[in-house]
């Protein structure tokens, strides 16, 4: 355990040198995240929600503490062999490192050393205590002069002096990182947002009806979903971000900065976000004021033309620093609608764990094949050609978000009092808008909800409907139509491949 601790130490030390991404905890996790079916992350998603990532990396210390205990075992008999072990291990994490999307040669190291420093202070540790595993020594040794009473205490001097240092090479690996990413969080503070040259229109009267328990109509930065892979959460310097834009179609290629953005137009919109993981009646959806630039006019300033012109590519391939890799539809993102480059989140910069310095929204399609964060490459391609990091699990190459209802209010298994009780809750159907909310009790006729007032149709809809409730237990389910006149099928399908489907239901009782 002591030469595990020292593993993790030295590596946490090393990768603050390399990059805190490459720590082994890290790289094992974004391996397991990678090789995790469908289900089994629909599971963790739905159980754990966003503390998911906590979950796994506490569940790699507690197999790393399994076998830690298993190789000192071994070790006590075959003291090279369970050296050896430690070596295995690092081998592992090093081969982990190297094969992520965004892995390198430098990224083994944390892993190798580790390993290396662990090996060596198990074999010198299983030296010190080897004798005092002997058979104690002869009736009438004085006490402290046998070999086993010496070991002991050079045991327990050599583990404290392995746990001190442990513990000093794991402080200094965490100032190191964070001194490392001291930049990255200096150029977010020290952020001003431009004013837009296209604001967002005042949000209208009415469109939060501020009813006890139904979602605000703008979602807060700290409780906006979060679904991604990132065991470590990229800290980038604004000062040292670029994007690349090159590809198929591309007549000139393009490397823009940080400040190249802030000098183009800049637009600002209010655009719902949805995560295709979303089931029926979940949270991972939010409503948010972006600020940012238009990805369609950086695209045809490269000479990119959607496939219905001549263009060649139909799949924008957006790569983020963790390795991410997102397919868009190309004629999607050139269509007309506000799909943009974002630079601040409900107004301020965007929030590390939501991209910054820049991420991508572009409004009716699901997270997976939109929403980019930690953005740094833009492919132009085709979809026959190239299949994104979620295509290769199994989900749809494209993923329009479907039309979604949900009841905030009365909670699953409320007990309201007999009389007017409101019913309320958001609807979302990005890019077509929602036209009408209905809701039913214990599966009779539908009844129209009152909806607040329209924003705009890439962002959800209050609604509320004043229910006169009756004793008893019952259930309460709604369903929306969207802009174009479909309503909201009630066939009840999972998230995979391309977004669940179902009305959703609450149970209460009533006395």
């Amino acid at each position: 355990m002591i030469a595990g601790l020292c593993a993790l130490a030295v590596a946490e030390l090393a990768s603050a040198v390399v990059r805190p991404e490459a720590g082994p905890v890290a790289v094992v996790g974004g391996a397991v995240i990678d090789r995790t079916p469908p289900a089994v992350k629909d599971f963790a998603v739905r159980h754990f929600g966003t503390a998911d990532k906590l979950v796994l990396q506490l569940g790699i210390l507690a197999l790393l503490a399994v076998l830690a205990v298993a190789v000192g075992i071994l070790a006590l008999r075959h003291r090279l062999l369970g050296s050896a072990a430690v070596l295995v291990f690092g081998v592992v994490g090093a081969v982990a490192a190297v094969g992520r999307p965004e892995g390198s040669p430098a990224d083994a190291l944390p892993s190798v050393v580790g390993a290396v420093v662990a090996a060596g202070v198990l074999y010198l540790l299983v030296g010190r205590l080897g004798p005092a595993l002997r058979p104690s020594p002869p009736a009438g040794a004085r006490d402290g002069q046998g070999d086993g009473a010496f070991d002991r205490r050079g045991f327990v001097i050599a583990a404290t002096a392995a746990a001190a240092a442990s513990a000093g090479a794991g402080f200094l690996g965490r100032r190191l990182t964070s001194s490392v990413q001291a930049g990255a969080a200096a150029s977010r503070r020290d952020l001003v947002l431009p004013v837009p040259d296209s604001p967002a229109p005042a949000v209208p009267p009415g469109a939060d009806l501020r009813i006890r328990g139904l979602s605000s109509f703008i979602t807060p930065n700290k409780s906006f979903y979060r679904v991604d892979t990132a065991l470590v959460v990229p800290r980038i310097d604004a000062d040292s971000w670029r994007l690349r834009i090159h590809g198929k179609g591309i007549a000139r290629p393009l490397t823009v900065s940080f400040q190249d953005l802030l000098g183009r137009e800049i637009i600002e919109r209010d655009i719902t976000l949805a995560c295709v993981s979303n089931e029926v009646g979940g949270p991972y959806v939010g409503n948010a004021r972006w600020i940012g630039v238009r990805l369609a006019d950086l695209l045809r300033e490269a000479g990119v033309k959607p496939p219905s012109r001549g263009g060649p590519a139909d799949q924008i391939v957006a790569r983020s620093v963790d390795g991410m890799t997102i397919g868009t539809p190309v004629e999607t993102v050139m269509d007309g609608r506000d799909a943009i480059l974002a630079l601040g989140m409900n107004g301020e910069p965007l929030p590390f764990a939501h991209g910054f310095p820049v991420r991508m929204v572009v409004p009716g399609l699901y997270g997976y094949v939109s929403a980019c964060k930690w953005i740094k490459d833009i492919e132009l391609t085709t979809f026959a050609s190239y299949d994104a990091y979620w295509v290769r699990r199994s989900w749809s190459r494209q993923a329009p978000v479907k039309t979604e209802s949900r009841i905030d209010t009365p909670r699953p298994f409320a007990s309201p009092k007999p009389g007017i009780v409101p019913v309320a809750g958001v609807a979302w159907a990005q890019h077509r808008g929602i036209s009408r909310v209905e809701v039913r009790v214990d599966g009779g006729a539908w009844h129209p909800a009152r909806l607040a007032a329209q924003d705009n149709r890439d962002t959800w809809r209050q609604w509320v409907w004043e229910w006169s409730a009756t004793s008893g237990h019952h259930t309460l389910e709604v369903r929306a139509t969207d802009g174009t006149g479909a309503t909201q099928t009630g066939d009840r399908v999972g998230t995979v491949p391309d977004g669940a489907t179902g009305w959703h239901s609450v149970v209460v009782d009533v006395s």
